[in-house]
């Protein structure tokens, strides 16, 4: 069967749009200018003061100011704590077998550790075992070079290794020699990447192929296919790290949606003799080099 992991924002909420209120996706009302979040309920209150993120060398700027002018909310509150857990707890009965923690770096890890201790086991009613608990992964930027460290989320969990984006990219772009591939083992990674066990690794994801987050134009996406399948297929085949397979929609510019009809219903994607996907979506996961690779995990 399949598993869902859901992408959870819990670091910030909805930022000043043109109008207000603005209206969630449900029809709940909010007002972001004056951090008026009704239907959860959040007011000013829990959130950190006014400030934009300026300095990455600065863990608390890091942490307590605002990325790219979203209202931060402060984990540390005992009423934020709990109306994260509670969404959470709800997503976990209704069968969801884990969440992709977004942007961890940007939230203390001791006020993570607190929200994940309160966490339901998975619903075995959805067949998982008695008491098993939901698979996290925590989103972390760090190529090396700031205050916030990947090292401070892995005793909670999965972390994404966002150098092996940047490293794997330049080995098979041909910016770096073949050799290189030696460090992204579980005997070579010791000096560039974080332990195996507590890595998630990947060739892209769906900031970092739109030339969002760490690693630019080194990226290698599907529009560079026989080099991507490469990349694809040594993450599938060497030892290193929990691999993800990316599946995305074509795209022409960073903003454009999935493919959908003129009443922007998301469509369905048609699909090949060979199985892949035609009509806008790219299905990277149905890709009979990537899908045969797989058996090596």
């Amino acid at each position: 069967g399949v598993r869902v992991y859901v992408d959870v924002v819990v670091n910030h909420m909805a930022a000043p749009g043109a109008t207000s209120p603005l209206r969630g996706t449900a029809g709940s009302a909010c007002d972001p200018l004056a951090r008026e979040f009704p239907a959860v309920p959040f007011n000013r209150s829990h959130f950190h003061v006014d400030c934009l993120i300026s300095d990455y060398n600065n863990a608390t700027n890091v942490r307590d100011c605002e990325l790219v002018s979203l209202p931060d909310l402060d984990q540390s509150i005992p009423h934020v704590r709990r109306k994260i857990v509670e969404f959470l707890n709800h997503l976990i009965s209704l069968g969801v077998a884990g969440f992709r923690m977004d942007a961890c770096k940007h939230m203390w890890p001791k006020d993570l550790e607190a929200i994940y201790d309160d966490l339901d086991s998975l619903n075995p009613w959805f067949l998982y075992p008695q008491f098993a608990k939901p698979f996290i992964y925590q989103e972390v930027i760090d190529l090396g070079s700031e205050a916030v460290s990947v090292n401070e989320y892995t005793d909670m969990g999965v972390v994404t290794e966002f150098k092996w984006c940047l490293l794997i990219g330049e080995i098979f772009g041909g910016q770096k020699e073949a050799s290189a591939l030696q460090s992204l083992t579980k005997g070579g990674s010791t000096e560039f990447l974080m332990p195996s066990a507590q890595a998630l690794v990947f060739v892209d994801n769906h900031d970092n192929q739109r030339g969002h987050g760490a690693g630019g134009d080194t990226i290698l996406t599907y529009k560079k296919k026989p080099l991507y399948i490469q990349a694809v297929a040594f993450t599938l085949a060497t030892d290193y790290g929990i691999p993800r397979i990316m599946s995305s929609y074509n795209f022409t510019n960073a903003d454009q949606g999935p493919p959908a009809d003129s009443l922007q219903t998301i469509a369905s994607p048609g699909f090949e003799s060979d199985g892949s996907c035609s009509d806008g979506w790219i299905c990277e996961h149905r890709w009979p080099e990537i899908k045969r690779m797989i058996q090596f995990r």
